[in-house]
């Protein structure tokens, strides 16, 4: 029986619309791909299944790139094997993104789809025995015939058959020739190769390749993520640009290369180091043709070995943008970044944590396991806040997109009212909410509503006093949605009322790691992400979303049944 407190995390967690989706996914491959093989239990097993309906609702594509981002870990033969019997790209991305070990490649290999195991042969890492096994199974690597079978060739077209030496002689044993004769051999194999070829007919195109090919754009792309192997080599991009980029070497030093790098990415190639906004010039078809800039993460194997890269490139800002309108972008990059490399150390407190107040290595004294479960959860709202921090900055950047959908704006406003409502009034206070009748219809997930109107309404209301109460008025005014609430009276009197220093005061509701400032300026991002406002009006807080223009008879059907009037 095998029990993870991490799985159970994620399979509590709600999926909603396409980023939940997706983040799930992720957080499932990573946790079952590092999970012992004969790992089983009733999470394990719920969280394959759970695996399995979130992959229906993500496009292969986005699974494999998923499979590609740096810091994943795909351990697990029975995962590889699973993700294999998937989509061409999904299972190709599998195999490249796989850390196994030699005797799990000779457990899987003949376990693999047939298609799939052209895949494997791609790897630099095989060891010799499982080298043995392809060729055991006729996955032969792609290339000239040797010397001895192109002169044999040669021999059978120049020479009468019966002249033909049986092929139970041995071949005698040749001096060392001149370079003259070394020359002739190489054309030897290659007119041989050439009428193996033509007589085998054309080389069929694996499907993956075939659809990568289909894919290629004939306008100039403006990102694509990319792998090279250990000497810079591409062995694997995203479809679209696969077929121009790969077989590309980065960091190549030949001034004929393609591929042209600045100094600096050829310095961090050759330390194995990060690669951060590098510049990199490429020739080729016009959809890559140009300039780029590459940020990408070196990899290496359970032994330490430099396996290669693993990043993205995309299209430096034009000269023409306004330097005003390139900062926030470049600032938000930085803070992405160190976003990113402050995760990595408080994942690991807090896993660390999680195996001491679990006792998984052994028993360990209650006092220590308060202590760990109290630094999980010091970590676990850490976290929290970094994620608070790069949603602002995604959304501050233009870098993501708030996910659309339908949904009734009115009735999560008064759900979400009524739940806050009965918290408050356990300090005597409250929250009174007039709205017009009717169905209010935005063009947005429900969880994204849900997580606007939750981080306003909490916010507002972990800053009432006990006893106080909020008014709340939701309207239709001009083809938009008006809410307007009266500030408690701590926040009524703050001046800058978007960036109020955080609270030390406890409170039964938490404003989030950085206040109640920090939460107002996430919400009002969110709300002008949706092509609405948040704004202050004197003592009042106004939140205005647009009007969704579209069909809204199963909203009207839903509002009915809430109301009990017969349809």
């Amino acid at each position: 029986m095998y029990f993870d407190d991490r799985l159970a995390t994620v399979l509590r967690a709600r999926v909603g619309g396409g980023v939940a989706a997706r983040t799930q996914f992720r957080q499932l491959v990573d946790l079952l791909g590092t999970l012992p093989s004969d790992a089983r239990g009733t999470q394990v097993d719920a969280a394959w299944v759970r695996l399995a309906e979130v992959s229906k609702a993500i496009p292969a594509a986005e699974r494999a790139a998923a499979l590609q981002e740096p810091g994943l870990r795909l351990r697990s033969p029975r995962l590889v094997a699973e993700l294999a019997r998937t989509e061409p790209a999904v299972a190709s991305a599998a195999i490249r993104a796989a850390r196994l070990a030699e005797a799990e490649w000779l457990d899987l290999v003949p376990a693999l789809p047939i298609p799939v195991r052209s895949l494997v042969r791609q790897r630099r890492d095989l060891g010799p025995q499982v080298e043995a096994l392809m060729a055991r199974l006729g996955i032969a690597p792609r290339g000239l015939p040797s010397s001895a079978t192109a002169q044999q060739v040669a021999a059978n077209d120049v020479q009468p058959k019966e002249a033909v030496a049986p092929a139970s002689a041995p071949a005698p044993t040749a001096a060392p020739v001149p370079a003259a004769e070394g020359i002739g051999a190489i054309v030897q194999r290659i007119e041989a190769f050439r009428k193996r070829r033509a007589e085998a007919g054309p080389m069929p195109i694996p499907a993956a390749q075939s659809e990568a090919i289909a894919a290629v754009p004939s306008t100039p792309l403006a990102t694509f993520a990319f792998a090279c192997d250990e000497s810079g080599h591409i062995g694997w991009a995203d479809p679209s640009a696969a077929p121009a980029v790969t077989g590309m070497r980065l960091a190549a030093r030949d001034p004929a290369s393609p591929a042209q790098c600045s100094p600096d990415v050829s310095e961090a190639f050759r330390r194995r180091q990060p690669i951060r906004a590098g510049r990199l010039d490429l020739c080729g078809a016009p959809a890559i043709a140009g300039q780029w800039q590459i940020d990408a993460t070196p990899l290496f194997d359970e032994f330490g070995r430099f396996t290669g890269y693993q990043g993205r490139c995309r299209r430096p800002s034009t000269a023409g943008s306004a330097t005003a309108a390139h900062r926030p972008d470049s600032e938000s990059d930085k803070l992405r970044q160190l976003l990113h490399e402050l995760r990595t150390p408080v994942n690991a407190i807090q896993g660390f944590a999680e195996v001491i107040q679990q006792q998984l290595f052994g028993p360990t004294p209650h006092e220590y396991r308060a202590h760990a479960a109290a630094i999980a959860g010091d970590a676990a709202r850490m976290l929290a806040g970094f994620d608070e921090l790069e949603r602002l900055a995604k959304l501050d950047a233009d870098a993501m997109r708030l996910e659309p959908g339908q949904c009734d704006f009115a009735s999560i406003t008064a759900t979400l009212a009524q739940q806050l409502d009965a918290h408050m009034a356990q300090r005597g206070g409250g929250i009174d909410l007039v709205a017009d009748d009717g169905v209010m219809p935005v063009a947005l997930e429900a969880s994204e509503i849900e997580r606007l109107v939750w981080r306003l309404l909490a916010t507002l209301a972990s800053a009432a006093a006990p006893g106080e109460r909020l008014k709340l008025r939701l309207r239709r005014k001009r083809g938009q949605f008006r809410l307007s609430i009266a500030l408690p009276a701590t926040l009524a009197l703050q001046d800058d009322l978007f960036h109020a220093a955080a609270t030390t005061t406890p409170s039964p509701l938490s404003a989030g790691m950085f206040g109640a400032g920090f939460a107002l300026r996430l919400a009002a991002t969110e709300a002008r992400a949706a092509g609405g406002a948040l704004e202050r009006k004197d003592v009042k807080l106004r939140l205005e979303l647009p009007e969704a223009a579209s069909d809204l008879t199963d909203l009207r059907t839903s509002h009915n049944q809430k109301e009990g009037i017969a349809g």
